[in-house]
């Protein structure tokens, strides 16, 4: 199974509304999870600019599914999800 990639955006305003919190995901995630993701932090991902996505902090899946409104809970439970359907 190739690592489930999570970009954080860490621009201001994703900073601000609590990209700095979801910096320490992988301090929540289960010990058996953790070779299965890969955390990266991004300077900024663009997406503010976009009206249709929602709002701040945002989250990027594999280079393709966004997440507005993230919190950890959120991202814990989607990862969680993307685990199960790579079994």
């Amino acid at each position: 199974m190739e690592k489930i990639k999570v970009e954080i955006c860490c621009g201001t305003a994703c900073y601000l509304l609590g990209a700095a919190k979801l910096m320490n995901l992988e301090e929540h995630l289960h010990e058996s999870l953790k070779d299965k993701v890969d955390i990266q932090a991004r300077t900024c991902l663009g997406l503010c600019e976009r009206e249709n996505l929602g709002g701040a902090p945002f989250v990027m899946f594999n280079g393709t599914e966004i997440m507005s409104n993230a919190s950890l809970e959120k991202v814990l439970d989607r990862l969680n999800l993307l685990i199960e359907g790579d079994k």
